[in-house]
């Protein structure tokens, strides 16, 4: 009787174990991809940053021309006459040379327009010839010329471009007065002040003249200097120094 009872339970243990599937195996985890190095970049090439020039220093507004050496400020031009002028600066000189008779030319400082200026030259020039200053020189609206001439007189004239070469000049005021210039040797200073509405005018540092110009209407422009031959040529001018001032 313990045999078949153990052997039934043998039967049914057996039974039990058979009818329980087994765990199932889990499964291996799974690895995450490496991830993938970016290409090696080439070393940047630097592309060199122009060096800007340096911009030169305009020139001062009042000085002192010593014609040691040609400037690019200065312009020389026509103003009627079959020839142009020559002009050269040379031995510290500003030299004019007028091969026709009957012509006119002008040397315009470009660098500044001014308004109120004072204008100063040693000049010396041949017989039956002139020299003398600018101030508010415009190439639209006209300048001032202030001339002394080889037989005394003096002369403040309105100049204004035509065309290319030919200026119209309208006379201010001609008058004489040889006591401050020396027409025997033809050299002196000359002094043109361009203040407000009015002209002064000097020889050798005397004021010989004050003109009320505001009428014309020029009020600002560029300084210069101008020389002219008459009946005979050739005719030369010569300006040893050039100063311009406030006052």
């Amino acid at each position: 009787m313990k045999r078949i009872l153990y052997v039934g339970f043998l039967l049914l243990t057996s039974a039990c174990t058979m009818g329980t599937p087994p765990p199932a195996a889990e499964p291996a985890p799974t690895q995450a991809p490496l991830p993938t190095p970016l290409p090696a970049t080439s070393t940047p090439t630097l592309i060199p940053t122009e060096t800007a020039s340096p911009t030169p220093a305009p020139p001062p507004l009042f000085f002192t021309e010593e014609f040691d050496a040609p400037s690019p400020y200065w312009e020389f031009l026509q103003a009627g006459g079959l020839v142009p002028p020559t002009p050269a600066v040379e031995n510290g000189f500003l030299r004019i040379a007028i091969p026709t008779a009957d012509t006119w030319g002008v040397g315009v400082y470009n660098a500044h327009a001014y308004s109120n200026v004072f204008v100063r030259a040693k000049i010396s020039f041949s017989p039956s010839g002139s020299a003398g200053l600018i101030c508010r020189y415009d190439g639209e609206d006209g300048w001032f010329e202030y001339n002394l001439a080889s037989d005394g007189t003096y002369s403040v004239l309105l100049g204004q471009w035509l065309a290319e070469g030919i200026a119209q000049y309208q006379p201010i005021v001609t008058d004489e007065d040889s006591r401050f210039f020396d027409t025997g040797s033809l050299t002196g200073e000359i002094g043109l002040f361009c203040e407000d509405g009015f002209l002064r005018l000097y020889v050798n540092d005397t004021l010989i003249r004050n003109l009320d110009v505001a009428n014309y209407g020029l009020t600002q422009g560029g300084i210069g200097v101008t020389a002219a031959s008459f009946a005979e040529a050739p005719m030369n001018a010569v300006f040893e120094w050039l100063r311009v001032s406030d006052k």
